[in-house]
């Protein structure tokens, strides 16, 4: 047997015993089934927490500090910030570097339970049921996020980290776990907020505009293109930080200490109701929106303003306040240029799009990025249920072209969505055949694709010509010849107006291009077709006319 003192052998070595323990094969062979299964584990889990418990006391609460960051962080540690994280102690102003344990040990003092990921070089645990064992411990950990936030507040408010420059940004090998304590100590105390945690947020946030940790948000959360307008401007408030974490309690204070103005604009253009509402906090949103001063309309870097950024991330309930406030412009594009509607529909934010067209004065057909109206986009990317909402309104334009002069119909049979497709050609106003820029039209496209839903819903239609040439003179069966889609051919062929030797501009016909292009099962189609034609009797025997 395995030694026992060695802890990545531990939990090989109590299996084997509970499976041993069995009295008869049948009960060992059901252990190790269980085992395979992730179950059964319970026995083996209780043993090496007693294990670990009974260590030395300053042992055993390294170990069950390092679990509970294994365990509740938002994501996986690597295994510098693990090993600085645990150096951190609570009440303290100063980081001892001598304090950092190292992984070594703290992998003996866990006794088998985490383990390092050699590829991420990442801490976890070394089976999923193990966090599944230890969040069902109730006195195992206790309120865990409310210490993860006084922990992170602990490190961020030490001489040590206090002291570091906030341009150039220091290099991450100095301080490792200044990145993850600084975007996620608020998502820590979001969730539990203790009276220690609140006085050393608010510490933080008193000095936060000069403060190294408001660099290393923003540097994590905006854009590539931003990361020059951060690093030559500090300007980002305790407000806009206690507002993008969504904790009302702490937006609360900063407000009442009139520290910052409501209206502030930061270094990304972005106003503290910019960041609740992109972020979706609605509580907060509530907050800010009742103060008599607040500008809900101004626009961040991107002219995007809090209710584009809310439509964009889809945060239907931050929407919902904005456009309750008579002095909310519903329709100010950004610099894409996209409406609040325009984004909730490419990107599929049903709810939204739903809450913008109860709105009057919102215009469902202002064109936005590369002249895409909402359905346009939405049509575009498939999204049938706001494809729906938006063709329910009378006034919506289906024909409005955007991009390379498409339809919506077009790019939804490109695309190949059919449930698109088939909510699109229900409405009588729709043109099944106007082209785009390059002659191209709705079935053209989804024979080129092989899309053979959308291409069987066009030849039900009997306005639609499957036989006509787009772009270089090439039919829809010339171009599912030429791209080998044997479903579309054999529908196109079944058609009475589809001419299958119809040549296109370079007098290239359907058989010619299946054979230049290998697609054999489709030159078997038309040559099949071609055979049957030639042995017609009606035209072999042509009927005598007067």
């Amino acid at each position: 047997m395995a030694d026992m003192s060695e802890p990545r052998f531990l939990l090989a070595s109590l299996h084997i015993e509970g499976i041993l323990r069995g009295a008869t094969v049948a009960r060992r062979r059901k252990a190790l089934e269980s085992i395979k299964d992730g179950g059964g584990l319970g026995g083996a889990y209780g043993a090496t927490l007693e294990r670990i418990n009974t260590q030395d006391e300053e042992n055993a609460k390294l170990a069950i500090a390092a679990l509970t960051w294994v365990c509740h962080s938002e994501r996986p540690l690597r295994v510098d910030e693990l090993c600085n994280v645990l150096a951190v102690e609570l009440g303290s102003t100063d980081f001892d570097p001598d304090n950092i344990p190292s992984i070594a040990t703290l992998l003996h003092f866990c006794q088998g339970f985490i383990t390092v990921d050699e590829e991420s070089s990442t801490v976890r645990l070394i089976h999923y049921t193990v966090q599944e064992y230890l969040n069902n411990d109730a006195c195992l950990f206790s309120k865990p996020h409310s210490i993860l936030a006084e922990t992170c507040l602990t490190y961020l408010n030490s001489r040590q980290v206090k002291n570091l420059p906030s341009h150039p940004h220091p290099d991450r090998q100095r301080m490792p776990f200044l990145k993850y304590s600084s975007r996620y100590w608020g998502t820590h105390a979001r969730r539990e907020l203790s009276d220690h945690a609140r006085a050393l947020a608010l510490e933080l946030l008193g000095q936060y505009e000069g403060h190294v940790s408001a660099v290393s948000l923003l540097r994590q959360e905006m854009p590539p293109s931003h990361i020059g307008d951060i690093s030559t401007s500090s300007l980002f408030s305790g407000l806009h930080c206690a507002s993008f974490f969504g904790i009302v309690e702490l937006v609360t204070a900063v407000i009442n200490t009139g520290g910052c103005e409501i209206n502030q604009q930061d270094c990304t253009g972005s106003t503290p109701l910019a960041w609740v509402a992109r972020n979706g906090h609605v509580e907060v949103a509530k907050l800010l929106l009742v103060e008599k001063d607040v500008d809900p309309n101004l626009p961040d870097a991107d002219d995007r303003t809090p209710l584009g950024g809310a439509a964009y991330e889809g945060h239907e309930g931050v929407v919902k306040l904005l456009l309750e406030r008579e002095d909310v412009d519903p329709n100010r594009p950004d610099t894409c240029p996209e409406t609040p509607l325009g984004w909730a529909a490419v990107r599929g934010h049903e709810e939204v799009v739903k809450l913008l067209l109860r709105r009057e004065d919102v215009d469902p057909n202002r064109p936005g990025d590369q002249g895409g109206t909402p359905l346009f986009w939405a049509a575009r990317e498939g999204y049938e249920r706001v494809v729906k909402l938006l063709l329910e309104r009378e006034d919506v334009d289906p024909n409005r072209p955007g991009e390379y002069g498409r339809t919506p119909l077009l790019w939804a049979a490109f695309e190949g969505h059919e449930g698109v497709v088939k909510l699109l050609l229900e409405r009588e106003d729709v043109d099944p055949n106007r082209p785009d820029d390059d002659e191209g039209r709705a079935l053209e496209c989804a024979a080129y694709n092989g899309h053979e839903g959308v291409v069987k819903l066009l030849l039900g239609r009997e306005d639609v010509d499957p036989d006509r040439p787009g772009e270089y003179g090439r039919t829809p069966l010339g171009w599912a010849a030429l791209k080998g889609h044997e479903g579309v051919v054999k529908l196109l062929l079944e058609h009475e107006g589809v001419d299958p030797d119809r040549p296109d501009k370079r007098g290239g016909i359907p058989l010619s291009h299946a054979t230049r292009w290998g697609h054999g099962g489709v030159a078997q189609l038309l040559q099949a077709q071609k055979s049957a034609k030639n042995t017609d009797p009606q035209r072999l025997h042509p009927p005598c006319t007067a």
